[in-house]
């Protein structure tokens, strides 16, 4: 078994068919997106592939460590995530086709007008242990 993760982007991806932000779809049309999140890691959850998954709130901070006694560094001169990231899901699969297939049916979640937004997902490997060198 392999861990993968799945992103949503908010923005920084390339454009989804359906390229209409979440706050402009009707409550109805957001409440069926998240109904698909659910059902789908449900679905996952039953085959022994799902691992966690969330939203993300579009807010967020960047946190540095700034020396011995200084208080971090917050909200710096970077690209921020919270701008780009809407949320992540990890399976466990088999195979990178398997993540490839499930990446690919989660980007078919509904938007406006109950109509798939073919999302694009970035689907990241976990890295795995390095090798253990005994001598």
């Amino acid at each position: 078994m392999a861990k993968y993760l799945l992103l949503k982007h908010y923005r920084g991806a390339p454009a989804p068919v359906c390229d209409v932000p979440m706050d402009q779809w009707t409550p109805a049309e957001v409440s069926a997106h998240v109904r698909f999140m659910h059902d789908f890691a449900a679905r996952l959850e039953e085959t022994g592939e799902y691992v966690d998954g969330q939203g993300l709130a579009p807010e967020g901070t960047w946190v540095r460590y700034d020396g011995e006694g200084r208080p971090p560094i917050t909200d710096g001169p970077f690209a921020e995530t919270k701008d780009l990231i809407a949320g992540w899901m990890v399976i466990d699969v088999d195979s990178y086709e398997r993540a490839v297939e499930l990446a690919g049916e989660l980007s078919a979640a509904p938007g406006p007008g109950g109509e798939p937004i073919h999302e694009w997902l970035e689907l990241r490997p976990f890295l795995s242990a390095p090798p253990t060198i005994t001598e």
